[in-house]
């Protein structure tokens, strides 16, 4: 019998980027390397401004000949306009496919390939494994929980996010960090590719991996109430100008809540970190499954 637990995830939805272009057309816009994303394989990735700002978040693996991109669905629309307007005269199409299929969050490791960030056939759909604790289903529109599995609230899958430290950006929280801010550069997320040529913002990300320091990361805390993405994070030393964001918040059972927030390196290390306000609710840092630095 499964112990996996299903949580349908209705806060995410599908583009779909066929023709024969579509591999090269994305490879182009965003930041990792999909000329090379194996058929079996999935990849973390994003779309940026020219100014190196991360206006959406994907995890992206192929279907035969096409290529899916899963991000929030609050942001779908815009980024498919956005999308669509790099098309011009290339051979690709890109559909809103956030109807035709039905997406869970699967916590166990019972379902889907073994190997993290790999793919496989389920059931009509697609199996991608996250990591040894999680995995997503996309399956046909309408597919129920299998009959041997747990039913569970998507409050689950934002925790199980947050401590896997993943970041997903939503409408509250674009064009506030680089990728690095997130640690998406990183080898646990893998979201940026170095090698690969250029694409908006890409300049930026590379000034910022060679030449500059990251003064901003992501860290995992614990909070005694929830805080929304996008809301402001202070410490003492930034006085009152805030100096990061959060990324997801969700509560957990161990009491509190549990969130991702971007703050400044060096007083997340030293001074405190404040959420809402300079006086507001304290933030007990919390370890990452990753080292930072």
């Amino acid at each position: 019998m499964s112990q996996s637990t299903f949580i349908p995830l209705t806060d995410q939805g599908l583009i779909r980027a066929s023709g024969e272009e579509a591999t090269s057309f994305l490879h182009n816009l965003l930041t990792n390397d999909i000329n090379h994303l194996p058929a079996d394989g999935a990849r973390h990735a994003a779309l940026c401004t020219a100014k190196g700002r991360m206006i959406a978040s994907f995890l992206i693996w192929r279907e035969g000949q096409d290529i899916l991109l899963m991000l929030s669905a609050d942001i779908l629309p815009g980024i498919l306009k956005k999308l669509s307007m790099y098309i011009l005269r290339s051979k690709v199409r890109l559909t809103d496919i956030s109807a035709e299929r039905t997406l869970f969050g699967v916590l166990g490791s019972e379902i889907g390939p073994t190997e993290p960030m790999s793919t496989a056939q389920w059931h009509g759909g697609t199996a991608i494994r996250l990591d040894a604790g999680r995995a997503i289903l996309a399956l046909p529109a309408g597919a129920p929980v299998p009959a041997d599995g747990r039913l569970g609230e998507i409050a689950a899958w934002h925790l199980a996010e947050i401590r896997a430290g993943i970041p997903r950006i939503v409408a509250a929280t674009q064009e506030l960090f680089t990728p690095q801010m997130v640690n998406y550069e990183l080898a646990k997320i893998g979201g940026v590719s170095f090698q690969k040529g250029c694409y908006p913002g890409q300049e930026i990300v590379a000034r910022t991996q060679y030449l500059g320091k990251v003064k901003r990361r992501m860290y995992r805390v614990r909070l005694n109430e929830p805080f929304p993405p996008g809301t402001e994070v202070f410490t003492p030393a930034a006085g009152d100008q805030h100096c990061g964001n959060v990324v997801l918040c969700a509560p957990s059972p161990d009491g509190g809540f549990e969130a991702l927030l971007v703050v400044q390196s060096s007083g997340a290390q030293s001074d405190g970190v404040y959420v809402g306000k300079p006086d507001g609710a304290r933030a007990t840092l919390l370890d990452l499954p990753y080292p930072i630095d």
